[in-house]
């Protein structure tokens, strides 16, 4: 049974097409995933066929006893009523059911309340309160905020709350925009299970690939303003993918082939139109424009240069933090060493934001006392949506902070250029920043604390809004970052690659050290003997690490000490590494000034790109006699 069809639908920005002339349905039972770039136009496309948004051309058919759901990215709530009252709202048969039986108690007949009872009953309407309840818990919505205006929740809030009602309104038809952003890993797990699991149509966007498998059995691709679909899971769709951008660049290959023998004869030819055989003509010109569609499939390019990280990094000693009754940090220690790379797990609400903004400086502790090391500097890459000035366009977003990048190579850029590596084109790049995608704006967002050549990097929710193919990349580049990461993110499998160990935050400001990723954490869950298992680290609360100076311990042969030589060396070591990075900051503030020839730019250039293999050879002497 047909339950949707899409034909000829196109829509544009004004400025380009986002997709035109596609045509696709969904049927009863479908659980599809829209997925694709960032700016290619996949919340526009759900808000037409929602209704929130008009297409240029083609039509939306919904079949007529079809009730449809949608829930928006931002989705518009009346902030004058409390998070109970909206679940009570809408048209859906059970809710008509309970106000038709709340009215008739007040001022119905017998005959009525009879009917009115006997619609609750048909609707199983008797226990809706302690499933809007139950659903808003496993969402995460606490139950001190039941009463609470919808004007006083923060927008994550909202957006459980829309959710919540969406999945109680019980739709035939659910269109899900990113419907795991400001879920907590618990309640992803549970809606995946309940989407899975429901007979429901589905279409949704999201970025999670765990819940993409489990959930969907269709993928649609929007693409270069085209529609592809592909039946099965999005593993599989990965694979069918390749195949047809394979078989799109063979195409294009051989019309490149005969363009070259076409346009030769085209040129032979007189030049009198007339005197030519039109259809080939014709045919010459669909050839080349077949030929001069090679795949423009290009990816976000990470390759950001790393300050020097020193042996000390941060040490927290006693930390505790608490607002009102709620315990935030409770007596907490911990010395961070080089190369960790930490996850942070744990209900929302419970203080993860807060103790990142602590390790940051952004917050301070309540008691006990945090040492950074000189050489830390901080990349934080927040959840809090980025603010721009109005009217400010992309490329001034850069300049503001530098003119000139240096990448992890020593190879200096323009900001325009660093842009491109961020899929910014040059036209692009001149666009008001207003007038991006949620995505697109997210990436600006990351490249903005990569420019500053971060040591230490803090990610709260790194993954939301951001397109598969650009976390793909975010995930390549985490992996090679050699200095500290510490990440809060509700993709499993984002935090399954990239993370060592877990910070789990269980309430009360209890904070435990799990050694493993989340898919480990999760399976030490469900069987509670395999977290037994000899830890490499002991319990984070109660740590008694060594201080960063002190002398290591091995835990079988101890380390050969460093002979008269090496120990000279090593201080050596520690004076020219500065003064090194000192001379570079300065050649790159020259260069950054504007006040310069070419050449002199040129010169100043080629002197970083030196210091920088110097640099790195002294680095790497230096990590070699210090460990």
């Amino acid at each position: 049974m047909n339950y949707l069809s899409a034909e000829n639908l196109s829509k544009s920005t004004g400025e380009r097409w986002l997709f035109r002339n596609i045509t696709f349905g969904l049927s009863k039972g479908d659980k599809v995933a829209l997925v694709g770039r960032n700016g290619t136009g996949k919340t526009s496309l759900m808000d037409v066929l929602a209704g929130i948004q008009s297409a240029e051309e083609g039509t939306i058919s919904l079949r007529r006893e079809i009730r449809l759901g949608y829930l928006s990215q931002n989705p518009d709530l009346d902030e004058n009523q409390t998070v109970l009252d909206i679940l009570f709202l809408g048209e859906s048969p059970l809710l008509q059911a309970i106000r038709t039986y709340e009215k008739a108690l007040i001022d119905g007949s017998d005959d009525e309340i009879a009917d009115a009872t006997e619609q609750m009953e048909t609707q199983k309407a008797w226990d809706y309160e302690s499933k809007v309840k139950q659903v808003l818990g496993r969402l995460g919505v606490a139950e001190s905020n039941f009463t609470k205006l919808v004007g006083q929740l923060s927008g994550g809030q909202r957006k459980r709350v829309a959710l919540a009602k969406v999945l109680l309104d019980e739709p035939d038809l659910l269109i899900l925009d990113e419907p795991t952003n400001h879920l907590d890993l618990e309640a992803i797990e549970w809606l995946e299970n309940y989407l899975g699991t429901a007979n429901t149509t589905l279409l949704l966007v999201t970025h999670d690939r765990y819940f993409l498998d489990r959930v969907c059995t269709e993928i649609l691709e929007l693409a270069d303003g085209s529609i592809y679909r592909y039946k099965g899971n999005y593993s599989y769709f990965l694979e069918r993918q390749s195949e047809r951008y394979a078989s799109e660049a063979s195409s294009v290959d051989k019309a490149q082939n005969l363009l070259r023998k076409e346009l030769e004869w085209m040129r032979r030819q007189p030049k009198a139109r007339g005197t030519k055989a039109q259809y080939r003509i014709d045919a010459f010109y669909d050839l080349q424009d077949k030929a001069s569609q090679g795949r423009r499939e290009s990816n976000v390019e990470l390759n950001i240069g790393m300050a020097r990280l020193g042996s000390k990094i941060i040490e927290l000693e006693h930390i505790r933090k608490s607002f009102g009754e709620q315990k935030i940090v409770e007596d907490f220690e911990y010395v961070f060493r080089r190369r960790e790379r930490i996850g942070i797990v744990g209900k929302n609400g419970v203080g993860k934001s807060t103790f990142l903004d602590i390790l940051t400086g952004e917050q301070q502790a309540d008691s006990g006392a945090i040492s950074v090391g000189e050489t830390v500097r901080f990349g934080y890459y927040t959840q809090t949506e980025p603010t721009f000035r109005p009217g400010q366009r992309v490329i001034d977003v850069v300049k503001d902070i530098a003119e000139v990048v240096t990448l992890g190579s020593g190879e200096t850029i323009t900001a325009s250029q660093f842009l491109q590596h961020f899929l910014f084109e040059p036209k692009r790049q001149y666009t008001d920043v207003e007038k991006l995608s949620g995505g697109e704006k997210r990436r600006l967002q990351l490249l903005q604390v990569l420019i500053k050549n971060p040591n230490f990097l803090i990610l709260d929710e790194p993954t939301n809004d951001l397109d598969i193919q650009t976390l793909n990349v975010l995930e390549d580049y985490l992996l090679q970052f050699s200095g500290c990461i510490v990440l809060v993110s509700h993709d499993r499998y984002f935090m399954d690659r990239l993370v060592e160990h877990l910070f789990v935050f269980e309430g009360e400001g209890q904070i435990k050290d799990f050694p493993g990723n989340y898919t480990d954490y999760r399976e030490s869950l469900s069987n509670p003997s395999t977290a037994e298992v000899s830890k490499p680290r002991p319990e984070v609360s109660k740590v008694e690490a060594p201080k960063a100076d002190a002398a290591p311990v091995a835990p079988v042969t101890s380390k050969r000490k460093l002979s008269y030589k090496e120990q000279k060396e090593l201080e050596t070591l520690e004076k020219e590494i500065p003064e090194l990075e000192n001379k570079r900051a300065v050649l790159t503030e020259q260069m950054n000034s504007g006040e310069a020839d070419y050449q002199q730019i040129t010169l100043w250039s080629k002197e970083i790109e030196e210091l920088n293999v110097l640099l790195e050879e002294k680095e790497f002497r230096w990590m070699e006699l210090s460990e």
